[in-house]
C-alpha cells in the first residue's frame, strides 16, 4: 500500500449525475445557467466560439441581463485563439473574465519557461453555489477539432462530466473562489481603488443540505498543497482493487509508482484495463504512449484503443470506487497544471461508468495485442522510442524525472 493518504474531504448525501459527452453535457450546463437566479462561475481550459461557444455565450448574455453575476477564467493557453476576444463580449455583457497566465507577446513566446507549462486545465462550472459540473469537456462542440471554429469530426469527441448537488459543492466553490482571489490579487496595481472587485462573494460557502446517496469528494490538484492529491488517489483505489480497474484517459504517460501499482494489481488476479487514443490527437505523446504497450502487456495488462474520434476522457473505475474529472496520467496534468477530479465510493455510479465504458469498449475500441503490436515496423518503434524521450527531457524541466 502507499503510505500517503490523499488529502480528501469526504461528504456524504450528495448527488452526482453522470453526463457523457457534449451532447449530454451540454444541454445540462445550459438548463442550469437558464436557471440561474444569484451567479454562474464558469473556469475552463479551452473556449471555442464554434456551435457550443456560441450557444455559451447567448445564455451568459441572457443570464447578465437577469441580473446574475458572471465570472469566467480562461487558461492563456488554451484559451489564446479567442482569449481577447471572449474577455471582451463578458465584460460587455455584464461579466468579469480573468486570463490565468496569459500567454507572453511576440518574440518573448519563444523563451522557453517552466511557468509556461503551469496551465489551468480544470473545467469546472457553478451555478448559485447550489450545482457544479465537473469533467473532461472543454467549451468546445464534440464535432470541432480544437484550433478549428466549423465542425469537422465525423464522431463526437469522447469524454465524460459530471453534475453534483449537495455538500460537497461548498468545496468546489471554496477552490473557485481562492483562484479567483489570486487573479484579482496579481493584477491589483491599486488595492483600494479594485479592492471590492476582489472580494470573496459567491455563495457557495455555506453548506449545502444532503440531496442523495452518493459519497464523494472534491480531489484538487496545483502546485503547493494538493500536489499529488489525485496521484495518489489512483494509487490509493489500484492498491485496494480486487476485482478490476478500468480506465480511459486520453494522454496516459503514468510515472513509475502509478506503473507498478497497475502491474501489481493485475499480478494479484485483478483484471486491469485501459482505454487510450487509436485516433491520434497529438502525435508525440500518442507515441509516447505506445512506447509503454509492451511493458503493460507483459504484465497482463490489457489495452483498448478507441478508434471512431478523438477520446479525451479522464474516468477510471476501481471495484465500486471511481473518478471523472480533468487530470490525464501523464506529466502535464500530474506534475504542473491545475486540475480537478470528483472521487465517488458509491457502487451503483462506478457500475454506470462502468457499463458506459465496456460498451465503448465492445463496440468503438480494438484490442492491442502483443503479436500486431511486435509486427510494427522498426521506424514506428523508433518513433515511439524518441517521442517518451522527448517527453522525459520535457519532464526533467521539473526536477522529476526520476519519476519517469
Amino acid at each position: 500500500m502507499n503510505p500517503e493518504p490523499p488529502r480528501l474531504n469526504w461528504h456524504d448525501g450528495n448527488d452526482v449525475r453522470l453526463l457523457e459527452n457534449g451532447a449530454q453535457f451540454f444541454p445540462a450546463l445550459f438548463d442550469a445557467i437558464d436557471r440561474a437566479r444569484v451567479s454562474v462561475h464558469l473556469e475552463t481550459y479551452i473556449f471555442q466560439p464554434d456551435r457550443a461557444g456560441q450557444a455559451l455565450l447567448e445564455r451568459l448574455q441572457a443570464a447578465c441581463e437577469r441580473g446574475v453575476r458572471l465570472r469566467v477564467v480562461l487558461d492563456g493557453f488554451g484559451s489564446a485563439a479567442h482569449a481577447e476576444l471572449l474577455t471582451a463580449r463578458i465584460r460587455a455583457m455584464g461579466g468579469q473574465c480573468r486570463v490565468y497566465r496569459p500567454e507572453p507577446r511576440r518574440l518573448a513566446r519563444l523563451v522557453p519557461s517552466r511557468q509556461r507549462l503551469r496551465r489551468l486545465h480544470r473545467k469546472i462550472a457553478m451555478i448559485d453555489g447550489q450545482a457544479a459540473f465537473l469533467g473532461g469537456i472543454n467549451i468546445v462542440d464534440d464535432y470541432t477539432n480544437e484550433g478549428e471554429d466549423e465542425p469537422s469530426l465525423r464522431e463526437p469527441r469522447y469524454d465524460y462530466a459530471v453534475c453534483v448537488r449537495g455538500p460537497i459543492v461548498a468545496d468546489v466553490a471554496h477552490a473557485l473562489d481562492l483562484l479567483w482571489l489570486r487573479l484579482n490579487w496579481m493584477r491589483l496595481r491599486r488595492p483600494l481603488r479594485r479592492l471590492r472587485e476582489a472580494r470573496l462573494r459567491h455563495p457557495g460557502y455555506r453548506a449545502n443540505p444532503p440531496c442523495g446517496e452518493v459519497r464523494a469528494a472534491l480531489a484538487l490538484r496545483d502546485n503547493l498543497r494538493f500536489r499529488r492529491t489525485i496521484e495518489q488517489s489512483y494509487l490509493n483505489a489500484i492498491d485496494r482493487a480486487q476485482g478490476e480497474v478500468l480506465i480511459a484517459c486520453a494522454y496516459f504517460l503514468p510515472g513509475r509508482r502509478l506503473r507498478r501499482a497497475l502491474a501489481a494489481a493485475a499480478a494479484r488476479g485483478v483484471r486491469v484495463r485501459l482505454l487510450l487514443q487509436g485516433m491520434a490527437e497529438y502525435r508525440l505523446q500518442q507515441h509516447a504512449t505506445r512506447a509503454l504497450y509492451e511493458e503493460l502487456l507483459a504484465h497482463g495488462i490489457e489495452i483498448h484503443e478507441y478508434m471512431p474520434s478523438f477520446l479525451h476522457a479522464k474516468v477510471a473505475v476501481a471495484d465500486g470506487y471511481a473518478t471523472v474529472g480533468s487530470s490525464n496520467l501523464d506529466p502535464f496534468s500530474l506534475l504542473l497544471a491545475r486540475e480537478a477530479n470528483v472521487m465517488v465510493d458509491h457502487a451503483p455510479f462506478a457500475a454506470q461508468l462502468r457499463a458506459s465504458l465496456e460498451q465503448a469498449i465492445a463496440l468503438r475500441a480494438q484490442p492491442v495485442e502483443r503479436q500486431r503490436l511486435g509486427r510494427r515496423g522498426p521506424w514506428l518503434r523508433l518513433a515511439d522510442a524518441l517521442a517518451y524521450t522527448a517527453l522525459r527531457i520535457g519532464v526533467a524541466l521539473t526536477g522529476r524525472s526520476s519519476e519517469y
